[in-house]
Formats: structure tokens, sequence, C-alpha cells
């Protein structure tokens, strides 16, 4: 038993009266597991890079139905101000996809002797009228939701360049996740021959059911466009964490 991971061991899990998830982007998959095994418990999605101190936004999962297509990451916290913002700074609509900026009591002062990294990262804070106000760029896409939660969409530089096309990764695993055999997704670039650049996506199944590659391919089709779609699918038990539960890519 003690062998297992922390996030199967839902039995240790039981006795809490509120669950907080944070880290890493958090599973539709693995918080509907929750909600069914522990009824009386509150699971909160919690959001926030450590240049902001803690949390940012949190989010309190009330309908399974809005884990479609991720859990969001809810609203800002008290003392605390987030902006979906495009490349000129400007707040995008409801619905459209932008980088997420955080300011308030939150924000750090900057990175220790990196002026250069602080200068890029925190910004003036052209919505507030309080002197020296910084916003912070957290290099995560986001978007206001209808509901008017935040929905976390991959970091910006997750977007990658194969033969002149770029492509957001983060798209790809979002078609792949729904599809009913799959409960988690990564998509890698791998470089096994230097120039030959190819995606692959490492899947682990939902159910005893583990499709072919073709017929993940021709679904796919439907979708996206083929160079967004992997030359590659491989089934894992489980995808590789590092020491502290969060998703080891270069493993």
């Amino acid at each position: 038993h003690d062998a297992l991971p922390i996030y199967e061991r839902l039995e240790d899990l039981k006795p809490l009266r509120q669950l907080l998830a944070g880290g890493d982007v958090l599973s539709p998959e693995h918080v509907r597991k929750a909600r069914h095994a522990l009824p009386a418990c509150r699971i909160i999605n919690g959001y926030g890079p450590t240049e902001n101190t803690t949390f940012t936004c949190c989010y309190t999962v009330v309908d399974e139905r809005e884990l479609i297509p991720s859990v969001p990451i809810g609203r800002p916290v008290a003392n605390t101000q987030v902006y979906v913002l495009d490349p000129f700074l400007q707040p995008v609509p409801a619905g459209v996809t932008g980088e997420l900026y955080a300011g308030g009591d939150g924000v750090a002062r900057g990175y220790l002797n990196q002026p250069q990294l602080t200068a890029e990262r925190f910004i003036p804070d052209p919505f507030s009228g309080k002197p020296g106000a910084r916003l912070y760029r957290t290099g995560d896409l986001a978007r206001w939701r209808a509901d008017g939660n935040l929905e976390f969409l991959g970091r910006l530089d997750a977007q990658v360049k194969i033969r002149g096309y770029r492509i957001e990764l983060d798209e790809i695993e979002a078609v792949l996740r729904n599809q009913p055999e799959v409960g988690e997704v990564i998509v890698i670039v791998r470089e096994d021959l230097p120039g030959d650049k190819r995606l692959i996506a490492y899947l682990v199944a939902k159910t005893s059911e583990k499709s072919d590659a073709s017929s993940l391919h021709l679904r796919l089709a439907e979708k996206l466009p083929d160079y967004m779609i992997p030359s590659g699918f491989v089934w894992l038990d489980h995808l590789p964490l590092t020491p502290n539960g969060k998703l080891d890519r270069k493993s």
C-alpha cells in the first residue's frame, strides 16, 4: 500500500474536509476519481507562480461538467488582480487566448541579482493608479470562460516549430485527452536524428482498451492539420513524475 503513488492512495485522504491541489496542471480524470472516492471533501484547484507568492487564483470544483476540456484555475484570490493580455498589453475578450499577468500584494520584488530578467518579467502595472505597482508576466496562456473563471491553456514557450510550422503542443494534448480511452497524455518533440524533429504522444489509458496508432491518427485528422498529428503513439502505465510530483517531461 505504501508503495503506491500518493494520488492512488485515496483511502489516506478520506479524513480530509478540504483538498488543495497545486504545482502542476490538474487532471480532470483525477478530480473525478477524487470526487467519487471523497464525496465529503471540498476539492480546490490552486494556480500561482512562485513570483506571485503561493496561490494567485483558486477554483472550487462544484460541477464535473465544468471540468471539460480542463479544470479551470478560477478567479484571483484576495488582494490580487489578474489580466489576460495581448502582445500590446491590451485586455482580450472572454474566450480569446492571451498571456496571463498577475498583480497585487503578492507580486515579488524581482529575481535576486538578475536585473535584466526582473525587468523582462516584472513590468509597470498600466491598470493600477498605485505608484510603483507592477505586474508579473507569467508566460502562461489563458482565457476567460463565459462563467467568469480562468482556463489555463499551457505555456507560451510550449510552442515549437517543425518543418516551418508553429505548433502548440497543448492543443494536440487537449484533442487527445478528449478521446474516450485516453486518461493522461503528453506530447513532446523528439530529435533522435539531428534535424529530424518528430512529434511523439505518450498516453495513459483510461480504460482497458488501447487504440492502435492508425485509429488515433484518423480521429486526430478530423480535428487537427496533418503537421500537428504525432508520428508516434506510445502507451504507458503512468506518466513519469519528479520526486515532488510534477510531470517529468525530460524523463
